[in-house]
């Protein structure tokens, strides 16, 4: 019979601890990499083939990849509780993306310059976010006005 392999990236010793801890309890294997060993690992061609021959699927974070043929691999356990005054990542850029049109008065060249993104890259994201830079130009009428 196999034994299940969890691998674990992370530069925190106290989390790749607390996953061996918990996972040699249900038999499972733990290999460990610093996010640095991870990418010159990702970038030489023996570590990726003997990665590939030796795990079947990856898994990342609260959505497991499972496979049909069986269920081989195992979720992490996460916290129930979350904290309310953490953001996503996601709210975070939305944010910092509205509050530059609003600065340039809904100029998407400027606000993507003062960003440090391309243009392009500002129309995507605004689109993705569905922020609506007209709103920043009303503002600028209305306060003229």
């Amino acid at each position: 019979m196999s034994r299940t392999v969890m691998i674990v990236v992370s530069d925190n010793q106290e989390t790749v601890d607390n996953a061996k801890k918990y996972w040699e309890q249900h038999d499972v294997t733990v290999q460990a990499y610093s996010s640095s060993q991870w990418r010159e690992g990702l970038d030489n061609a023996f570590f990726r083939q003997q990665l590939v021959a030796g795990v079947p699927a990856l898994i990342s974070g609260n959505s497991p990849v499972t496979t049909d043929g069986g269920n081989n691999l195992i979720q992490f356990p996460t916290p129930t509780a979350t904290s309310s005054n953490v953001q996503k990542m996601e709210e975070m850029e939305a944010h910092a993306i509205e509050n530059a049109i609003v600065q340039y008065k809904g100029n998407l060249t400027e606000a993507a310059k003062a960003l440090g993104i391309g243009r392009a890259t500002l129309y995507r994201k605004v689109k993705q976010y569905h922020i609506d830079p007209s709103a920043a130009r009303k503002k600028k009428s209305v306060i003229a006005a």
